[in-house]
C-alpha cells in the first residue's frame, strides 16, 4: 500500500522521498491545484508505460508535461507569441498550452502518443517545487483509473490507485478541483480542446481573439479528456433533471429542491449559493459521494454553462455517455 505523506507537515521528507520514487521510474501521486496527478519523469519510456499500467489508460491517448518554469517548458515545446503571451499570463496555473514539439526534447514519445505537439502546463503549488528539484518535466494524468472520476484529494487516490503505488503526496483538497484548460494555437488562431480550470472568457481577454470550440466528435484525440466517455462513476448519470426518481442520487445546483429528492439516496447540492467555483471544485468529490450510496443511476439538475459551468458541463457529458 502506498505510503502518504502530508507537504504541509514534511515537507523536506516529502520532497526527498518524492524524487527516490521519480528516479526509480516509478509514478507517484502528486498534488496540485485541479486534481491529484499521477506523474512519472517524462523522458523516460519505462516510467510513462507505467503511468499506462497503473490507469489502464489508453495508449493513443496523449499525457500532459508538467514544468517548473519557462527555460524548462522552452528546452521542450517551441512557444508561438499567443502562447508565449498566455504562458506568461497565466502560469503557474490551470492552463495546458499545446505546443510545437521542440527539437532536441527529450520527453518520451509514450508522452506524446507519438504526435508531433506537446502539452505543457506549469502547475501552482508543491507540484512545482518537486519537478524543479527533479529537474525534469514530469507527466501527470489524474491519478485514477482511466475513464473513471477525477480525484481531488489524497484519500480519493488511496482508495482507488493504493495498492499499484509507492507513494502519495497529500497536501490537502484540490482548490480548483477541475482539470485544466487546454488550448492549441493553429495558424495564429485559438482552438479549446478541453474546457477546464481556467475560464474560456479569462484566454479570449489576453489572447484578443476568439477561443473556437470547433465539434470534436470523432476526432483525434490532440490532448487528454478528448474521449467520448471519461469521468464516469458505476452508476449511470442522468443530465437535466426535473425530478429524481425513487432510489436516484441527486446532485443538485444553486439550492433548488426538486420534485421527488425525499425518496432519493442522497441529496447533494454543489453550491447552495449558485457560486459555479464552489461547484467545480465539488464536482468530482460529490460525484464519488453519490456513486458510493450504490444508486443506480446519478441525477444532475440543470446548472449554467456560462464561465466555468462550460467545463462542469463537459464533465458531465462525458460521464454520461455511453461506455
Amino acid at each position: 500500500m502506498a505510503d502518504i505523506i502530508e507537504t504541509t507537515r514534511d515537507r523536506e521528507r516529502a520532497l526527498e522521498r518524492a524524487i527516490a520514487v521519480l528516479c526509480a521510474g516509478r509514478p507517484i501521486a502528486l498534488p496540485t491545484e485541479t486534481v491529484y496527478g499521477l506523474a512519472a519523469d517524462a523522458t523516460r519510456g519505462d516510467a510513462i508505460a507505467s503511468i499506462y499500467e497503473v490507469k489502464g489508460r489508453p495508449r493513443f491517448n496523449p499525457l500532459i508535461s508538467h514544468v517548473s518554469d519557462m527555460a524548462m517548458a522552452e528546452r521542450h515545446g517551441a512557444f508561438d507569441p499567443v502562447s508565449l503571451r498566455l504562458a506568461e499570463a497565466f502560469w503557474p496555473g490551470p492552463l495546458t498550452l499545446v505546443v510545437t514539439r521542440a527539437p532536441g526534447s527529450a520527453v518520451h514519445a509514450l508522452a506524446t502518443a507519438g504526435l508531433d505537439t506537446l502539452g505543457l502546463r506549469m502547475p501552482a503549488g508543491f507540484a512545482r517545487e518537486v519537478i524543479a528539484a527533479f529537474g525534469q518535466p514530469l507527466a501527470a494524468p489524474s491519478a485514477n483509473t482511466s475513464g473513471r472520476i477525477s480525484p481531488t484529494t489524497a484519500a480519493h487516490v488511496a482508495d482507488d490507485l493504493g495498492a499499484a503505488i509507492d507513494l502519495i503526496l497529500d497536501a490537502g483538497p484540490a482548490g480548483i478541483g477541475l482539470e485544466s484548460t487546454i488550448v492549441k494555437v493553429e495558424a495564429g488562431r485559438l482552438r479549446l480542446l478541453r474546457p477546464g480550470g481556467l475560464e474560456a472568457g479569462e484566454i479570449e481577454a489576453v489572447a484578443g481573439q476568439p477561443l473556437l470550440r470547433p465539434d470534436t466528435a470523432g476526432a483525434a484525440v490532440e490532448a487528454p479528456g478528448m474521449l467520448a466517455s471519461h469521468y464516469a462513476p458505476d452508476a449511470a448519470v442522468r443530465l437535466d433533471a426535473t425530478d429524481v426518481r425513487p432510489g436516484e442520487a441527486l446532485i443538485r445546483f444553486g439550492g433548488t429542491a426538486l420534485p421527488g429528492e425525499d425518496k432519493a439516496a442522497i441529496v447533494l447540492d454543489l453550491s447552495p449559493s449558485g457560486s459555479l467555483r464552489e461547484a467545480a471544485a465539488r464536482l468530482f468529490s460529490y460525484m464519488k459521494q453519490a456513486d458510493a450510496t450504490g444508486a443506480r443511476t446519478i441525477a444532475f439538475s440543470p446548472m449554467p454553462t456560462e464561465g466555468l459551468g462550460e467545463a462542469i458541463r463537459d464533465r458531465l457529458e462525458r460521464a454520461a455517455a455511453p461506455r
